[in-house]
Order: structure tokens, then C-alpha cells, then sequence
């Protein structure tokens, strides 16, 4: 950071003060910038309806850090500095109001869009006195004594604006595009006959720059987690202020091959992918998730975060025959599109020992997860095998006239 040296004795000049300040806001704009990066960021600017309610907003005190050019017009007695930029910070103090209207006919609704920007004016003319060599008594009425109001403050401050969108039927509004230069930061909508303006009108877009997180709410590593399971996939999308998240996807374990006067070979595990996944705030991914193997030949079942990463299932054990005993599947799951990808293990061939006994074929174990445990008997019984033990696990064959076990299901895991 750069600063003035001025000397005792020294004429003063207009340029000390005006570098120390133009010094402090580069150190200031180069800080801002070595956390927040060059993006545009928001902070406070929080809209609510006007009290007592009205057909009016408030849009309440808060700041706007913008990539920009230090100074595009001379800064007092400092030429402009066309060729160089920073991350420059607008401030509003206070308050500003909107006032918005419904439409017309009946059935039709009103989408604002609210957007800000950086805004950076000369403001405060003013008539300053300047020092009469003649009469220093007597100053001057500005420069030459001319009477000339001359700016006093370089303002850099939010700018805030409602763009409306058409007035259209209910269900088929759509938003106005934001402006070039300009961040979109809330969409109010106003139906017709309504009178006020309430919480429930207004959303935060999206896309909105807020910072999400101050630095004392900050923890290492993630603290939120979606649990996707075969019952409950459907669509994630990311919050406000995530930009990056964290998955762990594993698909379906096989079933275990059924005993069929013998025993059955055991299923394969489902396969694992893990990694991390940039993300824009607001974009919605579709979860799938895979079932375990149930029956005899029905292999898992694949999980996948939209077309991002995926994690195929594992193929079921073979069912045993009299007097044969089945194999176990060799046809694993894997895993794909992220930077950690492990394959699953193969289930295990079923075995014969002693007089007409039977030992079921182990199931094969997916990341983290075992596969079911063999079962043993007769080759007259009615032994099921046993299920996968976890996510993504192989089930155990059956034995005698027991079915296979349920492979384990799959799971996806998504964290922030």
C-alpha cells in the first residue's frame, strides 16, 4: 500500500490528499479483491414491503463490490486512470423506496425485476474560497474569483432499478433479462385488485450475489447434506451462494442367485464414484437412484447426479441347479464422472460340502459397505440368502428352495 511523505516547512499541496486517498481505496479494492475475487458480490440491500403496506418496496441499507476502472475521469487534480481496474465498493446508507403497480385487467399479474449496480458520480458543487494574494483577508469566489461551483466528492454508491415486466395471464409471467453492467438481485410480482405488497410477493433470484456466509458463521469443510435413497430421488438444486458440492454415489448391489435344490452364487457390488461438482446457484439436477437386485438374475439398479457422475449396479448371482451349484457374478458395478471411481467386488461362486450340503455364494461388497454373508444346509431345505449389508453390497445366494437375497440398494449423497 502506497502512502504521501510530506516534509515540515513543505508547501502543501492538493495532490497529497488526494493520492492518500486515492492510495487508500487501491489498498481497499486489491484487499476486496483477494477475498471476494473479481465477481460482483452484494451485501444487505434486503427488500421488504413498506409499513404501513402499500403497493410500495423498501429496499434497505447495504453495499455492491463491482470490477471497474479505478478513475475514468481526472480525480481532482489527478489525471483518470483509464487502464487500470479493482473491485471498487458502492455504499447506500439509507433506504429506497419503489412504488409499483398492478395491472389492469382482471386475471394478470406483474413481474419486477429489481437489479443494482455500481454507481460512481462527482456530487457537492459547491462555491469554494480560494486564497487572494492581493488581499488574503479578502478570498476569492472560487477559481479566479470567477463565482464557479466546482464538485466536492466522488460518490460510489448502489444504484438501484425496477424493470417491469408485461402485464399477462397468471401462471405465464416471465421475468425481465437484466441489464448489461447490472445484477439482478429480486422478481416482486403484482396481481391485479391487489392492494399491498407482502413478504410472499417477493423472491430472491437465484442468481442474486449475496454473500451467504459472514466469516464468523464459516466452518472448514461442508455442514449440509441431501440423502437420496431409491424411495426418495428426485431434484436437487443449489442453493443461494453454493458454488461447488461434494458427491458420493453408489449403485445397486445384484441379488443373490436362487438355491434351486442346490445353492446360489452370490451378487456383485454396486459401483462408487466420489468428487466435488462446481454448480451455479439456482441449477437443478436430477437424482436417480438404483435399486438393489431382488429375485433371481435381477441385477442393481444405476445412480446417477444428473449427467454429471454415475454408478452402475452390479449383475445378480446364477442360480444353482440339483447336483450344480451356481456361480457368482463377475459382471461388477463401477463408477464414473468424478475424480474417485472404484469398482465393486464380484460375488462369490456357491459351494458343496459333505453329504448333499450346500454353502450359498458370498455377495460382493461395494466402498465402505460388506456383501451379504453365505447361508448353508441341505439340499432339501428352504434357506434364503442373506441381503446386502449396506449401500451398493452384493446379496448371498439361497440354498435348497431359498430365494437369493435383496442386493443392497444404492445411495447418493450430496454435500455443501
Amino acid at each position: 500500500m502506497d502512502r504521501q511523505i510530506v516534509y515540515p516547512g513543505s508547501i502543501p499541496l492538493d495532490t497529497d490528499l488526494l493520492n492518500a486517498q486515492r492510495n487508500a481505496m487501491v489498498a481497499l479494492g486489491y484487499l476486496s479483491q483477494m477475498i471476494l475475487g473479481t465477481n460482483t458480490v452484494a451485501d444487505g440491500l434486503v427488500c421488504t414491503p413498506t409499513s404501513p403496506a402499500s403497493l410500495s418496496i423498501s429496499i434497505g441499507a447495504g453495499s455492491i463490490t463491482q470490477f471497474g476502472v479505478i478513475d475514468t475521469t481526472p480525480f481532482g487534480s489527478l489525471p483518470a486512470l483509464p487502464g487500470n481496474s479493482l473491485l471498487r465498493l458502492g455504499i447506500n446508507i439509507g433506504s429506497t423506496s419503489f412504488a409499483l403497480t398492478a395491472p389492469t385487467a382482471s386475471g394478470q399479474v406483474i413481474n419486477y425485476l429489481i437489479e443494482a449496480t455500481l454507481s460512481e458520480v462527482d456530487a457537492g458543487a459547491t462555491v469554494l474560497p480560494y486564497y487572494n494574494a492581493a488581499n488574503p483577508a479578502q478570498p476569492y469566489s472560487g477559481p479566479g474569483n470567477g463565482g464557479a461551483a466546482q464538485m466536492t466528492e466522488r460518490v460510489q454508491s448502489v444504484q438501484l432499478s425496477v424493470k417491469p415486466g408485461p402485464a399477462v395471464a397468471v401462471g405465464s409471467q416471465s421475468l425481465p433479462a437484466v441489464d448489461a453492467g447490472w445484477v439482478g438481485l429480486y422478481a416482486v410480482s403484482v396481481a391485479y385488485g391487489q392492494q399491498a405488497i407482502t413478504a410472499a410477493n417477493i423472491t430472491t433470484l437465484p442468481t442474486a450475489p449475496f454473500v451467504s456466509w459472514k466469516l464468523p458463521q464459516l466452518t472448514p469443510g461442508t455442514h449440509n447434506m441431501a440423502v437420496f435413497q431409491p424411495t426418495t430421488q428426485g431434484v436437487w438444486t443449489a442453493p443461494a451462494g453454493v458454488s461447488a458440492v461434494r458427491l458420493r454415489i453408489w449403485g445397486g448391489g445384484g441379488a443373490g442367485g436362487n438355491g434351486f435344490g442346490s445353492a446360489g452364487g452370490g451378487g456383485a457390488g454396486g459401483g462408487y464414484a466420489e468428487g466435488y461438482v462446481g454448480v451455479t446457484p439456482g441449477q437443478s439436477f436430477n437424482v436417480l437412484v438404483g435399486n438393489g437386485g431382488a429375485g433371481s438374475g435381477a441385477g442393481g439398479g444405476t445412480s446417477s447426479f444428473g449427467s454429471v457422475a454415475a454408478a452402475t449396479g452390479g449383475a445378480a448371482g446364477a442360480s444353482g441347479a440339483s447336483g450344480a451349484a451356481g456361480l457368482g457374478a463377475s459382471t461388477v458395478g463401477a463408477g464414473s464422472g468424478l475424480g474417485l471411481a472404484i469398482a465393486g467386488s464380484t460375488g462369490g461362486d456357491a459351494l458343496s460340502f459333505g453329504s448333499n450340503n450346500w454353502l450359498s455364494g458370498t455377495g460382493g461388497g461395494s466402498h465402505g459397505s460388506t456383501g451379504g454373508l453365505p447361508v448353508s444346509g441341505a439340499a432339501g431345505g428352504l434357506i434364503a440368502g442373506r441381503s446386502g449389508a449396506g449401500p451398493g453390497s452384493g446379496a448371498a445366494g439361497g440354498v435348497g428352495g431359498g430365494i437369493g437375497g435383496q442386493g443392497g440398494p444404492g445411495l447418493v449423497l450430496v454435500e455443501w
